[in-house]
């Protein structure tokens, strides 16, 4: 004998409402590649410092990390209020 789970909220046969959201957001997407520019963005300034490159490079490569570092902190500040 199967019994129904205490915990889940919605009845698994259940049809969705015809007006429920398609699952992932514009804001998903976009904190999905601030983080990705982020992890890139760091390796890349790790690499050009192992590889001895010019101090633009670093720069660059730095500028990008933390303006997408600061729209993800600031995006997730918005959110919470």
């Amino acid at each position: 004998m199967t019994h129904p789970n205490p915990h889940r909220l919605t009845d698994p046969a259940a049809d969705p409402p015809a007006d429920a959201p398609s699952g992932v957001s514009r804001g998903d997407v976009l904190r999905s590649v601030l983080w990705a520019v982020v992890v890139v963005s760091t390796v890349a300034n790790m690499a050009a410092s192992f590889g001895g490159a010019r101090t633009w490079v670093h720069l660059l490569c730095g500028g990008v990390t933390v303006l997408c570092a600061g729209t993800l902190v600031v995006r997730n500040l918005r959110g919470h209020k």
